[in-house]
């Protein structure tokens, strides 16, 4: 029955019969048959369906619930006893905010340097996004906002608080300064992320705060596309002092703290809450708590 709940999981979540079959490998006459005999299995009927896909009935919705568990208990009793005879191993899949990669790189690194026998498959994703891929099971954990946003019921384990940092150009105006007041940022050429990453939620909030309301002539979903036009169209941009000290690097860039109204937020580990996880996101968990530069 697992590989039946595995393809009504996909068909929930794409909402689609041919793109489940697809994300799944299988032909969709495949999928459509494993779906109807889990339906027999179960005794009710799970998706409204008639040339094409109609949605989860009353008990589909139910079962999505249980499905998610128990697939989710047989990855990790699989997990646990591949552990137990090899030693930490196999694949952890992270989504990260863009404004967090460095960290996740950070975090990866110091995980493999103790358990070399785990590989990182790691995606760039909103925070929306990263909280939809652990209900679907499609990652293990995120690095994402701990604070700002609701989460849901999830495991965190907080790495660092956001400092937002103005990013610009030698020849700009606010070069060589000390600091820079949110204020100062209306009618500036600003080049920011897109509306639907948090980040850019949190930074209107600081604009907002600061009674302002600056327009953004470039928006982006990629970091590297923001300091590209920086470094080359005279832009300014925002964004959390690691990521800007890793991208500005041997650049002709600075960085300078932006003060006034408005702050960051916490930035940390988010995973599936479970009473018990398992032995290698136990491990990721341990090493992100070590690693924290919150004072706790």
């Amino acid at each position: 029955m697992l590989d039946k709940l595995e393809m009504f999981i996909a068909v929930a979540k794409e909402g689609h019969f041919g793109r489940a079959a697809q994300t799944l490998g299988i032909t969709q006459p495949t999928l459509s048959a494993g779906i109807k005999n889990l339906e027999e299995q179960l005794g009710v009927q799970l998706i409204f369906r008639g040339s094409r896909y109609g949605g989860l009935t009353p008990e589909g919705q139910s079962a999505l619930i249980w499905a998610r568990q128990i697939v989710g208990d047989a990855r990790q009793l699989k997990q646990e006893m591949r552990s137990k005879h090899y030693g930490l191993s196999g694949q952890l899949r992270i989504a990260v905010i863009p404004t967090a990669l460095t960290w996740a790189g950070k975090v990866t690194t110091r995980f493999s340097e103790k358990h070399p026998n785990v590989r990182f498959t790691i995606l760039s994703r909103t925070s929306i996004e990263i909280l939809s891929m652990l209900e679907n099971l499609e990652v293990d954990a995120g690095i994402s906002y701990l604070d700002n946003e609701p989460l849901g019921r999830v495991s965190t384990e907080p790495l660092c608080e956001e400092r937002f940092m103005l990013i610009c150009g030698t020849g700009s105006p606010f070069a060589g300064r000390g600091s820079v007041a949110w204020q100062e940022l209306d009618g500036q050429k600003l080049c920011l992320l897109t509306p639907d990453m948090q980040n850019r939620r949190i930074i209107n909030k600081n604009f907002l705060q600061a009674g302002i309301a600056p327009e953004a002539f470039v928006e982006s979903n990629s970091t590297v596309v923001l300091v590209s036009n920086v470094l080359h169209g005279g832009f300014i941009t925002i964004l959390p002092a690691d990521i800007a000290q890793f991208l500005a690097a041997d650049k002709p860039l600075e960085i300078i703290p932006l003060t006034g109204a408005g702050r960051g937020h916490t930035v940390g580990l988010v995973a599936p809450y479970r009473e018990i996880h398992t032995p290698v996101l136990e491990a990721l968990l341990t090493e992100a708590r070590r690693m924290s530069e919150i004072v706790r």
